[in-house]
């Protein structure tokens, strides 16, 4: 198959086009390397043989002459601006990035007759759930709070429509949106890993201590309502996502409209990552107490349970210390990232 993986040379992108690589399948990467890493393009290249193209994935009359020539079949779609906090600052920037430029990928892919689509989403499209909605299932309302969640919320209203209208028409269209939770590790050899500028992420974080790279990790609150008084969330290991975007594509038939969680099915708190992290580095790094952060829900982990029944998939890798020590392998070997 001809897959075009949009933000291929980020954290999330990265790793999908080496499983599709390993997978066999013709990979084709675009990325405008604004947030992506050209380390990781290059790690992927030493794998197997890839195509990638640097540019927006906005630009319409590029990804048109791209899908023509390249006779792609399907679109995995992860490019996107993911920071809360400069979505907030940034509200324009991200509508016109995240659900703009998406909408002009669909024009693309419409014009030239591209008609299998997967999405990242994310679970910021449920805001802050009731605590009745925990663990988090599909039919949970969504109320994303910040312009971030609302930018993929749009993209997936998107999504439905334009498959509703594709259906009523008698012409073909098919996608899947995965609402995924927090996201950890790296692949197990050690190829790809988690490198953003600026790293806002709990589990780098901590090894960026442990590494000596910063002072302290800060604990944002102490004071919710959970078993040791900090939040708590769900980590899935990156390559357990990427296996259920390729399970969710291999299943994509004409007329799927399919949305899906991806998670572990249970959370763990900041302090047990912080503790976690401590026993897989072996470094007794300071952690510091901070105030909470506004919007920082207290709970939030997945109900997997609906893709594990259609499609089959669940997470495998659900031990928090075999998570953490993919992620260590690579940044021990990586300390200053791809750079």
């Amino acid at each position: 198959m001809n897959v075009l993986v949009t933000g291929g040379a980020g954290y999330i992108g990265s790793h999908a086009a080496l499983r599709l690589l390993q997978d066999g399948h013709h990979v084709m990467i675009v990325d405008d390397l604004s947030r992506g890493r050209r380390g990781a393009i290059n790690a992927l290249q030493d794998v197997a043989e890839l195509q990638f193209l640097e540019a927006d994935f906005g630009d319409k009359p590029a990804m048109i002459d791209l899908m023509r020539d390249r006779s792609i079949d399907l679109v995995m779609h992860f490019a996107a601006l993911t920071y809360v906090d400069e979505s907030v600052s940034q509200p324009l920037r991200y509508y016109r990035n995240n659900a703009a430029n998406a909408l002009s990928l669909l024009d693309a892919m419409e014009q030239t007759g591209v008609n299998r689509f997967v999405f990242s989403s994310t679970c910021a499209t449920y805001g802050e759930p009731a605590p009745q909605h925990i663990p988090i299932t599909e039919d949970c309302p969504q109320r994303p709070i910040n312009p971030y969640g609302r930018s993929k919320l749009a993209v997936e209203q998107m999504l439905f429509d334009h498959l509703h209208a594709k259906t009523a028409g008698g012409e073909e269209f098919a996608f899947a949106t995965l609402r995924y939770f927090n996201v950890a590790g790296s692949d197990r050899n050690g190829r790809l890993g988690e490198d953003h500028h600026p790293e806002t992420h709990l589990i780098p974080i901590c090894l960026d201590v442990a590494l000596g790279k910063r002072d302290a990790i800060t604990i944002f609150g102490t004071d919710y309502d959970s078993p040791d008084g900090t939040c708590i969330r769900d980590y899935v290991h990156v390559d357990d996502l990427i296996d259920a975007h390729v399970t969710v594509m291999n299943s994509l038939r004409p007329g799927d409209g399919r949305a899906y969680n991806i998670g572990i099915g249970k959370g763990y708190s900041v302090r047990e990552i912080i503790d976690a992290a401590r026993r897989v580095t072996a470094v007794d790094f300071e952690a510091q107490e901070g105030p909470r952060r506004p919007g920082d829900p207290p709970i939030l982990y997945a109900d997997a349970s609906k893709i594990r029944d259609d499609l089959g998939w669940s997470a495998q890798i659900t031990d928090l210390n075999e998570i953490i020590a993919t992620a260590w392998h690579w940044r021990q070997t990586h300390p200053d990232g791809y750079h």
